[in-house]
């Protein structure tokens, strides 16, 4: 993956859309991958407790700036 608008940051970001950390993982970067699907576990968790509501649109958020984070990545070197 070269770097920002590239072919593989598009499916990075469509694969960090669908599940959040997954494209931060394709590109290799476990760390974030792990940071991005705890994050959206729990607010996913914590907005469905919350609201009571069959929809966690916590996963959504947090999937969105997922998204944003794995299609704006630029390989440091």
């Amino acid at each position: 993956m070269s770097g920002q608008g590239s072919a593989g940051n598009v499916i990075a970001a469509i694969c960090s859309f669908i599940v959040p950390g997954l494209g931060q993982l394709v590109q290799g970067r476990l760390l974030s991958a792990i940071l991005w699907f705890l994050v959206a576990c729990i607010a996913g968790a914590l907005t469905w407790v919350l609201t009571l509501s069959l929809f966690p649109f916590g996963w959504f958020v947090v999937s969105v700036f997922a998204c944003i984070n794995a299609a704006l990545y630029r390989r440091a070197g």
